[in-house]
């Protein structure tokens, strides 16, 4: 069993039990984003964690094992077709420099970490149409200047 089935798995469980990630992730004490991210292979999940999605969505007990493994992060290098994930890519590829000076700006040489964060993703009433906000906060890893 490989993490690929086992993300399989849990999109067929969530299809038929007709849960949100939100649902999902209450069930297992973890954040939506999180939940995500490591049912679809991007995150190694603790034991009692991975105990209590296999619990959660159904998954054979062999399930538990499989999403606590190390992953190999790869996606697709090519611009992203789907609209939604290219409108990311488009505000990374405007933004980013910009983010960038910012962050240095105020913290100085470094970056933010992607292993050390956290997102949140909600949904901002207007009148002229409901908005997107994503929040990120990631650790401020400053460069070693020898």
């Amino acid at each position: 069993m490989t993490k690929e089935d086992v993300t399989e798995m849990i999109l067929s469980a969530k299809r038929t039990t007709g849960m949100k990630w939100e649902d999902i992730a209450e069930k297992i004490g973890m954040s939506p984003v999180w939940t995500h991210s490591a049912a679809m292979g991007m995150n190694a999940m603790p034991k009692d964690k991975a105990e209590a999605m296999v619990s959660v969505m159904g998954l054979p007990q062999e399930a538990a094992l499989v999403l606590q493994e190390y992953p190999t992060k790869i996606w697709e290098q090519a611009v992203p077709t789907d609209p939604c994930v290219y409108r990311l890519y488009e505000i990374v590829g405007v933004y980013g420099p910009t983010i960038k000076t910012l962050i240095q700006e105020e913290f100085g040489d470094g970056i933010m970490s992607a292993i050390d964060f956290d997102m949140q993703i909600t949904r901002v009433a207007n009148p002229k149409g409901d908005r997107v906000k994503i929040e990120m906060s990631g650790k401020f890893l400053g460069y070693n200047s020898w």
